[in-house]
């Protein structure tokens, strides 16, 4: 199982009025987290893009264990914790700056195409993509 790892630099404006995270901001370092994935595989979600195809949210689920606060740098952790050709569920954990665990989530996303959201099968359509993710996910 591939394992990225992003570093985030928590900024004043991601933060709420006690000076931690504010919840939605983990979703959004859950995308950098995703980004970073795909690009260590040898991929960019930009170039699907081009192509016509999007890859939404279905489902997200999020745990948080500890606040990450202003000033920190934070990590994100991402793999891939199930594929099946057509669905994929990125496993996440955030860390704080002294190592804590913060966060825990599972993203699920299918792609599809941008014009009519009509599944694709990423086996058939990225085959470079489905061996990689083959390779990459966990056992």
């Amino acid at each position: 199982m591939q394992v990225s790892e992003a570093k985030i630099h928590v900024r004043y404006a991601e933060t709420d009025q006690m000076g931690v995270v504010y919840h939605a901001n983990y979703l959004v370092w859950m995308e950098v987290g995703r980004t970073k994935l795909i690009e260590d595989l040898g991929f960019r979600y930009a170039d699907m893009e081009k192509d016509g195809i999007i890859s939404p949210v279905i489902d997200i689920q999020v745990s948080y264990k500890k606040p990450v606060r202003y000033g920190e740098t934070a990590t994100v952790k991402t793999w891939i914790d199930h594929y099946d050709g057509l669905r994929v569920h990125y496993g996440y954990e955030i860390y704080t700056g002294n190592g804590d665990l913060a966060v825990t989530g599972v993203s699920k996303h299918v792609c599809v195409k941008k014009d009519t959201f009509r599944p694709i099968s990423i086996r058939r359509v990225y085959p470079d993509w489905h061996e990689a993710y083959e390779k990459a996910k966990k056992s």
